[in-house]
């Protein structure tokens, strides 16, 4: 489980296989902080490391990702030197400065418009049908794994605002109009959706 807060940002450095990726990225955490098994959430996706490198001052962790996370995801469009926003897992007694996150994706979103007003940035994603009923204005959601505030939805889209920290401490500075973005619907939206059926 995570809270949504980016802790850094890691580079993709070694992509390898056709249909399930061994997935390398270049993160600069400390070797104390991570052991194989642990869960780091990359880009709002949960995986788990098997394998940790030390590379003079950066640490090259090592994951496996299934066909089937890659088809669900943005993973498809990784390359070697993409951005990655990364947070290690919580533990009990952690501060949670966003909302609970699980790393389990629920749709892909495209970036419809980027507006900068003042210091802060206002952005416009498309609202695949199956997070209609879930994404609800002041509600919480997790984009690229970063906890925001949906500030107003439309029959197609819902928008987020960014400010100026976030922008500079997540892959958000480097997004562009028509990028995929991997979503995850506050969970206590699921299951308040869910209890009315």
């Amino acid at each position: 489980m995570f809270s949504g807060i980016v802790e850094q940002i890691g580079k993709v450095n070694k992509i390898e296989g056709r249909d399930d990726h061994h997935l390398t990225i270049r993160t600069t955490f400390l070797k104390k902080q991570l052991k194989i098994g642990s869960s780091v959430c990359c880009n709002g996706v949960c995986l788990t490391v098997h394998t940790i490198k030390q590379n003079k001052n950066s640490l090259d962790l090592s994951f496996d990702v299934s066909k089937e996370t890659i088809s669900c995801t943005n993973f498809e469009q990784l390359e070697i030197g993409s951005s990655i926003n990364l947070e290690k897992s919580l533990r009990v007694g952690d501060e949670i400065s966003g909302h609970f996150v699980f790393g389990h994706i629920d749709t892909i979103s495209k970036l419809r418009s980027l507006e900068k007003i003042g210091k802060s940035y206002k952005l416009k994603f498309s609202m695949p049908n199956n997070i209609k009923k879930l994404v609800i204005k002041k509600g919480s959601i997790a984009i690229n794994g970063i906890s925001l505030t949906v500030n107003k939805t439309t029959k197609d889209s819902f928008f987020v605002n960014i400010v100026d920290y976030t922008w500079n401490h997540t892959n958000f500075k480097k997004i562009e109009v028509n990028d995929l973005v991997n979503i995850e619907v506050d969970m206590l939206a699921r299951y308040v959706t869910n209890s009315k059926k």
